[in-house]
């Protein structure tokens, strides 16, 4: 047994979350939701390709002119 460890001991934090998520039990699902409609998108690969094919190098001081 550690001498560092403190039994039943909770943080602030863990006991703010815990309360929470009860309190509101469809939060998890809130959260999932949100980072699906943000986050989560399918790839278009074909589109990808085309946008790096097109991409044009940009010169090294960008307000420089072709003299």
């Amino acid at each position: 047994m550690s001498i560092f460890r403190r039994p039943h001991y909770q943080s602030e934090v863990t006991h703010f979350i815990e309360q929470l998520k009860a309190d509101k039990p469809d939060l998890e699902a809130q959260q999932r939701a949100g980072r699906a409609l943000l986050w989560d998108k399918n790839v278009d690969r074909a589109a990808q390709a085309e946008y790096r094919e097109a991409k044009v190098p940009q010169q090294p001081y960008v307000y420089a002119t072709h003299g």
